[in-house]
């Protein structure tokens, strides 16, 4: 199962055997069950995948970087899935600190131990942590992975042993451009990465991406919406508008309401018109709804 999707969307057969024999290499210890996932969606995309899994195989970390809803997250998820490996996920902020990472003092049984973090049990269970918009973070707060990342592959926990990496452990960052608190990754930090950059999603990227997650739906819907989405995302590529209405979350979960009986105008309303404060751009996006999505659709013309 892990493997289908990648020979549907012609993976070399060679990368698909090395996922195959590192999947045997190294099992996964038991009581990680809740650690694994399967994506909702498998990542759409065999240049991206062939590139990834190569790295990946190669014992390299992965850097996915690009602009908002290309689908980081997801090829993350998919890599991970593919690999057989449990996920951990840690999100960055401004205030994101060694501590998190690593992890902390805590006392127990009368006695002070480590409570170990995400990135030390990533470590240790030879998992995938998935390092989410890893440029919100402070400099200084991830330097301490650099020993993690770079051919030491160990994290040396003050006051504590020094540990080794699993030999499967792998660390897969994520970064948009240009969210308000991100900032530029300093050259030590990206030069242990293999960078991926993300390509906007294409109008085949999108179709397979809607009729996987909503398979009843009508072709002339399907397109309408599709539409839509590339609307707003060639708009904002001429900086006609922000990002903001550019939220592949918002389209599905507009779709979902339609499934529940909501009106198909009202639904996008909710879903991606209403994201945008500022009123001109509001009335921008609201135009370029009205020529996709007629206001006397009904749920019936979608499913």
């Amino acid at each position: 199962m892990n493997d289908s999707f990648l020979q549907k969307q012609g993976v070399s057969g060679a990368l698909i055997e090395s996922v195959q024999k590192f999947r045997e290499s190294y099992p996964v210890a038991g009581g990680l069950e809740n650690r694994m996932s399967t994506p909702e969606i498998p990542f759409f995309g065999k240049e991206i995948l062939e590139m990834a899994i190569a790295a990946l195989l190669q014992g390299e970390n992965l850097l996915l970087t690009g602009e908002k809803a290309t689908g980081k997250n997801v090829l993350a998820e998919t890599l991970a899935y593919v690999f057989g490996r449990p996920t951990y996920n840690v999100s960055f902020h401004v205030n994101t600190g060694s501590a998190e990472l690593i992890g902390t003092d805590t006392f127990q049984n009368q006695e002070v131990t480590l409570r170990k973090g995400s990135i030390y049990r990533c470590a240790e269970e030879g998992g995938f942590g998935i390092l989410d918009e890893i440029n919100m973070a402070k400099n200084d707060a991830v330097s301490v992975l650099h020993a993690a990342l770079d051919y030491r592959r160990i994290i040396d926990v003050p006051g504590y042993d020094k540990i080794p990496l699993h030999p499967a452990a792998r660390m897969i960052g994520t970064m948009n451009y240009g969210y308000a608190g991100t900032r530029e990754l300093n050259e030590a930090l990206v030069s242990r990465f293999l960078v991926i950059d993300m390509p906007p999603l294409t109008e085949e990227t999108l179709f397979y991406l809607i009729q996987s997650k909503f398979p009843d739906l009508k072709p002339a819907a399907r397109e309408a919406l599709a539409g839509l989405y590339l609307d707003l995302q060639k708009k904002a590529k001429q900086a006609e508008i922000t990002t903001r209405a550019l939220d592949l979350r918002g389209l599905f979960g507009a779709i979902g309401t339609m499934r529940q009986g909501l009106s198909p105008y009202l639904a996008v309303q909710i879903g991606i018109v209403n994201k945008c404060f500022d009123l001109f751009e509001k009335e921008i996006v609201r135009d370029v709804v009205r020529t996709r999505i007629p206001e006397e659709w009904t749920p019936q013309d979608i499913f």
